[in-house]
């Protein structure tokens, strides 16, 4: 599918989308503030909030914060636990054709979400809203694997190939193999990059929560009901007969700064 398609797909389950996805380590948010001087009061731009995960931790901060977000039902759960900080705006609008009343913002900021922005639109469009000097954080989630880490990863290839097989079914990557955005933003000329930071974390999950999980990823939501519920299947199974009926996920969170150019 599409990206313009896949990107709708969380739309379909805004709630299991609040309870099962990871939030971010608060470390990302110290270190966002420290590269990208921000202090209390410091107006930011969040592109694709969700169901406000990052605005949260935001919003404790004491920043003003506008957030775009495409999906109506991530928008509305987004503003409803945003309501107690005024300070919060969260539009449902599509990013790409949406225009602030007063643009100059200390800092654009998105978290798993600045990939499903148009290309041509990725890194300009920020750039402009900003003020002179403003800077772009960038954070993200990769699931990676370990040396030595669960190998129920490499397992459950089996059940993808089986069901959906597609040369994307490969294990997670390590750590080491993940590089950062450096060359990507500064390709367009529109930022000067900062620095990047990586936080490294293991997650344990029963089967109703991994599976709770997978059913918020735009791949598996992509799956016609049939194969999505038998691969689902299949994976419940695989848990269920380990010996504490659990896995480990390992998380990779990234943040990417960058400073407007000129």
């Amino acid at each position: 599918m599409e990206r313009e398609q896949l990107r709708t797909m969380f739309e379909q389950v805004p709630e299991v989308y609040d309870r099962a996805r990871p939030t971010y380590p608060e470390e990302l948010f110290d270190d966002l503030e420290a590269l990208a001087g921000l202090g209390a009061g410091a107006r930011l731009l969040e592109i694709g909030c969700g169901t406000g995960q990052a605005t949260l931790a935001l919003a404790r901060r004491g920043y003003t914060v506008v957030c775009v977000e495409l999906g109506a039902g991530l928008a509305a759960m987004a503003g409803r636990k945003l309501a107690p900080f005024p300070d919060v705006e969260v539009v449902n609008a599509n990013f790409e054709a949406w225009e602030p009343e007063r643009a100059g913002f200390d800092a654009v900021v998105a978290f798993t979400a600045l990939h499903w922005v148009d290309p041509e639109l990725r890194y300009a469009k920020p750039a402009r809203l900003l003020r002179p000097g403003g800077c772009l954080g960038v954070g993200g989630t990769l699931h990676v694997q370990r040396p030595g880490g669960d190998s129920f990863w490499v397992e459950v290839q089996e059940d993808y190939d089986a069901v959906a097989p597609s040369e994307d079914n490969q294990p997670p990557p390590t750590p080491d193999a993940v590089e950062s955005l450096r060359e990507e933003i500064e390709a367009g000329g529109f930022f000067e990059y900062v620095a990047w930071r990586r936080y490294l974390w293991d997650q344990p999950y029963t089967a109703d929560e991994y599976i709770a999980l997978l059913d918020t990823y735009s791949g598996h939501r992509a799956l016609d009901d049939e194969r999505r519920q038998e691969l689902y299947r299949r994976i419940r199974r695989r848990i269920e007969a380990r010996p504490d009926g659990r896995v480990t996920k390992t998380y990779l969170t990234m943040l990417n700064v960058a400073r407007k150019a000129g």
